[in-house]
């Protein structure tokens, strides 16, 4: 497929765990294994700056709807908050395990995030009111939600803020209530771990990438399945397109087994697929391992991926992308 020669972005010495746009799309952040959070102007790759406090791999990124917050989650047993403009700390919130996934609400006011289970501790999904600001100082969560089966790889806000998707370790996607932290729905369609989940451009539908070498397309208040796109290696991440019936999906083997094999064995490729017809129609090479992470940038003319090679790239598609559409 064609693109454009890509923006190659180095600030990272250890590989990519999630990339996150702005809601205008000029600023991209990336957080990676390395305890660094940074921000990049999206339409040079120019680095702006990085958000220093971090002591462990930093595992997830999210920002506000006006880009003034930054929220991060990490190894080190902390989710933060920074001033997006200054790179100062505003918060520290301590937990007992590592962050998985951390989130802002539509508003901007509600945060959530994901701890791990390990080291005896149970995973949960913690959900602050960034209003009260004795919710912060005393680390009290208004709503902590323990998930005792299986721990949360995964999580987005739904529309209006209502309730949080959460993929799990054994593959199941649950709703869980953002008043009262119940389970509203509960599906399982995967049959392995969810290593991502992203919502489409208006909240209404949410793709999962997971282990078991499938990403699908859910309806995102109901949960029903819409659409499943197969590959013969685990995936990673998975987007969708804003402006066309188009998913990215990225990602290749286990990191472990990947010296034994050369780069074209490993599939290191983005692959686009058709939303509607469920059909591949091309891939993006690049990275030098498998990709973690990938994300459209809301105007849809561009994409970027993070690599377990600690490189992000951003890539802008050929004027003949637009045109294309699969036969009938």
């Amino acid at each position: 497929m064609q693109c454009i020669k890509p923006i190659l972005l180095q600030g990272h010495e250890r590989s990519i765990t999630q990339i996150k746009y702005n809601r205008e799309g000029d600023l991209l952040f990336s957080v990676a294994k390395d305890q660094f959070v940074n921000v990049w102007y999206s339409v040079n790759g120019e680095r702006l700056g990085t958000y220093n406090g971090h002591t462990g791999a930093v595992w997830c990124v999210d920002v506000d709807w006006d880009t003034k917050h930054v929220l991060t989650g990490s190894a080190d047993n902390s989710c933060r908050l920074w001033d997006c403009e200054t790179g100062k700390q505003l918060a520290v919130l301590d937990t007992n395990s590592a962050v998985r996934t951390c989130g802002f609400d539509f508003s901007g006011n509600i945060i959530m995030f994901s701890t791990d289970k390990q080291m005896g501790y149970q995973c949960y999904l913690n959900f602050f009111d960034l209003r009260d600001p004795q919710q912060i100082e005393d680390n009290q969560p208004y709503l902590s939600v323990p998930c005792s089966e299986s721990k949360i790889t995964s999580a987005v806000w739904g529309p209006l803020g209502e309730f949080v998707i959460a993929g799990h370790e054994n593959g199941e996607i649950n709703q869980f209530s953002a008043k009262s932290g119940e389970i509203l729905k509960k599906i399982k369609e995967h049959t392995k771990q969810i290593n991502d989940i992203q919502t489409s451009l208006d909240l209404t539908m949410v793709i999962t990438a997971s282990k078991d070498s499938t990403a699908k397309l859910f309806d995102s208040s109901s949960l029903e399945h819409i659409k499943t796109f197969k590959t013969e290696r685990p995936v990673n991440s998975a987007a969708i397109s804003p402006i066309m019936d188009h998913v990215v999906v990225g990602g290749g083997q286990e990191a472990m087994e990947v010296t034994t094999t050369s780069t074209r064995i490993g599939k290191f490729e983005a692959r686009f697929f058709h939303a509607a017809y469920e059909e591949e129609f091309g891939r993006v090479k690049g990275h030098f391992g498998p990709i973690n992470c990938v994300e459209f940038h809301p105007d849809g003319k561009s994409y970027s991926s993070g690599g377990e090679d600690g490189y992000v790239r951003i890539h802008y598609f050929d004027p003949q992308y637009f045109d294309f559409e699969l036969e009938a």
